[in-house]
């Protein structure tokens, strides 16, 4: 049996020099594509992790931008908050503790914190009504959480018709892992395709926009599709699964 080479994370100064490569390699192809030059939307690059603001006049072209950021070398992630037709989206962050990912969140977790606008048991049903989310951001939770499907489901049900989930846990290769005695589950980038592709019928759908791992966690940005759209095709999901 050949053993496999463990992932190494990424230094400190790579990740910048990645961020600098992602940052001049967006700014060009956005200056040679006529789809994007009347975009106001800005994309900031952070350790691989692609942040968008701004305005769109569309949902479709806040795809665009994310497909096109998205087949950058060295993007584990697409996040973001951009207005959508002169509307500010509703963003949640689940699981947020005193840390949310953008300061106007609605921050939901089980124990009162400073970043904290809703108390709510995460194993249950989420307090949000259908369809009334654009993006929700499962940082550092899925790990806490026995059974993280349930709360996957909630978010499928909550999120909007092109909505994002967009999830970041602890790789299970890294010690970070297993460090923490409250993570009771490993992930890796296989889990996502489990979600998105072997649950069984009848169960929330979703499509992978973008899945990655930089060696200490994995990312997936994922939209929830109706029960009946047909699995996305081969070489899209060949991006990211094996």
């Amino acid at each position: 049996m050949v053993a496999l080479a463990p992932m190494t994370p990424p230094s400190a100064e790579r990740l910048r020099s990645v961020d600098e490569f992602l940052t001049e390699a967006w700014a060009d192809q956005a200056s040679h594509d006529a789809r994007l030059r009347d975009l106001a939307v800005r994309v900031r690059f952070d350790q691989g992790v692609a942040h968008l603001t701004g305005e769109v006049a569309e949902a479709g072209q806040l795809r665009l931008v994310r497909d096109l950021v998205g087949r950058l070398a060295g993007v584990f992630a697409i996040w973001g908050r951009v207005r959508v037709a002169g509307r500010d989206p509703i963003v949640v962050d689940v699981g947020c503790g005193a840390t949310k990912q953008y300061p106007d969140n609605l921050g939901l977790d089980i124990f009162p914190a400073l970043g904290v606008d809703v108390v709510a048991d995460l194993s249950g049903s989420l307090p949000l009504a259908d369809d009334s989310v654009d993006v929700i951001f499962a940082v550092h939770i899925l790990e806490h959480l026995i059974d993280f499907l349930p709360l996957v489901d909630e978010c499928h049900r909550v999120l909007r018709p092109g909505g994002v989930l967009h999830v970041m846990s602890p790789w299970w290769g890294h010690v970070n892992a297993v460090a923490d005695p409250t993570h009771v589950r490993l992930l890796d980038v296989q889990t996502i395709k489990g979600i998105c592709l072997q649950r069984p019928p009848g169960t929330p759908r979703w499509h992978p926009l973008h899945a990655g791992c930089d060696g200490a966690s994995i990312f997936a940005d994922l939209t929830p599709t109706p029960p009946t759209t047909p699995a996305p095709p081969t070489p899209h999901l060949s991006r990211f699964f094996t």
